[in-house]
């Protein structure tokens, strides 16, 4: 039914995200279909990686990782952004695009007040991807 899977990762929050990644896991078993793990930082220093490149080979390694634990094929793909708070939404679409995966899991928050005004990002994506997106709360 699939056949590439898409999870887009914040690094920052790597230890919030095992829930959405253990969905993908499971969903990349049962359709024998491989994960790539995107990643989206900016080519200035931040609380990640000094550069687009380490960020690149830390997005690497976190894949690897993930391959190695869940028993998933997996690959990385790392987006390098002028204002990732900003860009995020349109990097992930264009992601989509790029990795030609037919499903997208997410990792996503409750929604709150908060959301009636700025739309959350996994929110964004499932309303303007032309594939299906899965939210994970």
């Amino acid at each position: 039914m699939y056949d590439a899977i898409m999870v887009p990762v914040d690094l920052a929050h790597a230890d919030k995200l095992d829930k959405a990644l253990s969905v993908a896991a499971d969903l990349a078993k049962l359709y024998a279909a491989p994960i790539c793990y995107v990643g989206v930082t900016a080519a200035t220093p931040g609380s990640v990686a000094h550069s687009p490149r380490e960020y690149e080979q830390k997005l690497g390694a976190f894949a690897r990782a993930q391959a190695e634990a869940r028993g998933v094929e997996a690959t990385s793909r790392a987006l390098v952004s002028h204002d990732p708070a900003v860009d995020l939404d349109e990097a992930l679409l264009d992601a989509v695009r790029e990795t030609g995966a037919d499903l997208v899991v997410m990792a996503s928050h409750v929604p709150g007040l908060l959301d009636a005004v700025w739309p959350s990002h996994g929110g964004a994506l499932a309303s303007h991807a032309s594939t299906s997106v899965m939210l994970v709360r």
